[in-house]
């Protein structure tokens, strides 16, 4: 069997012929899935990475934060959060550069546990980032319901969870739903160009944000005080705030989905990754400290105001607060729909190799070679969403954290197996280089605060515990997931282990990474 292996990569070898004959996307003359072509440069991996990252999360709930945490409480807590990503970032940057290809975390469960948790970690993976690109679009109408209040709150429909529904907010959130999903079908290069530019307009917006309020004679320092909540523990008020960090970091994750589309040596990401994060975590703490300082805390956060950010700004700095706030938010939430538009067809392309899903899935469009199916069926599920109100689309979202922790977890502990202690007697790895006592310290620390921000999530209780329906929402699409697994058992019989691997890797998975019951389920 002849291989070629990608550059900077020890394994993930792309056969030019095997196993899995008649898979749909398969390349002329090969039984090989079709593979995507290497055309993202390492800054927009980073890019897709911060841009996902950050949102419009930075821009809308600030206060909602300071309420939580107080100034002092959101700042700690995001930094501590993001400290505690880049312990998980470690793994990621090992497996991603051991398997650049696509579906990530699904690639990584694979490895590590099997088939089923594969098909698990994709299960969440794939609500979690559909998810995000439907909030991320109703983000985008509710800045046109800030700015042009007479317009967008015309043609009332109903009043969904305490928010009222208006077409006009509607065809906005599809508008952009339609426009991103075209964009990304179009092909990498062009959507990770757009995504590179639009980060960096928002940090240049951030940057004037936080430079304008510091410089304005109505700033009144004092605005930032208390440093928390009245009445609540400073410890109390910091873990709040940690507990959201796996939800606030959302989109370095994206880096490993479109691994396989480098077109530089994997052993980079790590990197980008750690980059993407300390740049996240500064922005979240500017627009926090930029929001804290222009007005009372306090009153912003026990107001009404369905932006209080929005408010804070303008009233030290006008109309440039305002338009400098509306470029960040939608520069945005272009880069979130856009970043998880890319990793969540990614996703889907992965589970449509192994065939967990429909293997249509797998198939990249005759022209522009991306797994437009992926995109379009996203883009069909989103859709739906502005129909039922931003208030209840929320709560959906909130569960869908406990999703994306799921994959850090599965990451965390694919590297703790993989990794060896310094002065370990086995023989030399197929992966290279993996005799790294501290390393696997790090993944073993990763998989303790992944499984530290599942408990936050899900113990009643807790700082950041969901609230019931959230949680309705995360036992039905658990129940789904298992349905539709049961469904597809008999199907994923008739493949072997050994195919799955080979469609999903691109190679025989390296030697000493064999599980001991490989499941045919």
């Amino acid at each position: 069997m002849k291989v070629t292996t990608p550059q900077g990569s020890n394994q993930a070898a792309t056969p030019q012929s095997s196993g899995g004959a008649g898979m749909p996307g398969t390349a002329p003359g090969s039984e090989q899935p079709e593979r995507l072509a290497k055309t993202l440069k390492a800054r927009w991996v980073w890019a897709i990475a911060l841009g996902s990252a950050v949102g419009w999360g930075a821009f809308i709930l600030p206060t909602d934060w300071l309420a939580v945490g107080g100034p002092v409480g959101a700042i700690s807590g995001f930094m501590i959060g993001g400290a505690l990503m880049v312990l998980i970032a470690v793994s990621y940057g090992f497996l991603i550069k051991s398997f650049p290809v696509s579906g990530g975390e699904l690639a990584f469960a694979l490895v590590g546990f099997g088939r089923t948790h594969a098909y698990f970690c994709g299960w969440y993976l794939t609500l979690g980032y559909t998810c995000i690109v439907a909030l991320n679009a109703s983000a985008m109408a509710l800045l046109f319901r800030k700015l042009m209040p007479d317009l967008v709150q015309q043609g009332y429909l109903y009043t969904v969870a305490g928010w009222d529904v208006y077409i006009v907010e509607v065809v906005i959130s599809m508008t952009v739903l339609v426009v991103f999903a075209l964009l990304n079908i179009r092909g990498t290069a062009l959507s990770g160009r757009i995504q590179f530019i639009a980060c960096v307009i928002m940090l240049i917006a951030v940057a004037c944000i936080l430079v304008g309020v510091l410089i304005s004679p109505q700033t009144v320092l004092s605005n930032a005080t208390p440093a928390f909540p009245a009445g609540v523990n400073p410890v109390a008020a910091i873990a709040a705030i940690v507990a959201i960090a796996p939800w606030a970091f959302i989109g370095f994750d994206n880096v490993p989905q479109a691994a396989e589309e480098f077109d530089f040596p994997p052993a980079k990401a790590m990197r980008l990754i750690v980059l993407a994060l300390l740049a996240a975590a500064v922005l979240y703490c500017a627009m926090i400290a930029s929001v804290a300082f222009s007005a009372p805390w306090e009153a912003l956060a026990n107001g009404d105001s369905a932006w209080g950010s929005a408010d804070a700004l303008t009233g030290v700095m006008g109309g440039i607060g305002m338009l400098l706030l509306s470029i960040g938010i939608t520069m945005g939430v272009s880069t979130g729909l856009n970043g998880f538009y890319v990793s969540a067809s990614r996703i889907l392309l992965g589970m449509g190799r192994a065939q967990m899903v429909p293997a249509i899935f797998a198939r990249l469009h005759p022209k522009y070679k991306t797994p437009h199916y992926g995109v379009l069926f996203v883009a069909a599920v989103c859709l739906i969403s502005p129909w039922f109100g931003r208030a209840a689309l929320t709560w959906v979202v909130d569960m869908s954290a406990v999703g994306v922790t799921v994959a850090y977890l599965y990451t965390c502990l694919c590297a703790f197996k993989l990794f060896r202690t310094t002065n370990s007697k086995r023989g030399q790895s197929e992966l290279g280089d993996v005799n790294s006592t501290s390393k696997k310290v790090l993944s073993l620390l990763g998989a303790i605060t992944a499984l530290t921000f599942m408990a936050l999530l899900l113990i009643p209780g807790s700082p950041g515990a969901l609230g019931k329906e959230s949680m309705i929402a995360l036992v039905v699409w658990t129940l789904l997931g298992v349905i539709f697994f049961l469904v597809r058992r008999k199907h994923n019989k008739t493949l072997s282990d050994e195919q799955v691997d080979m469609l999903v890797l691109g190679a025989p998975r390296p030697k000493g990474t064999e599980l001991r019951q490989r499941s045919r389920s």
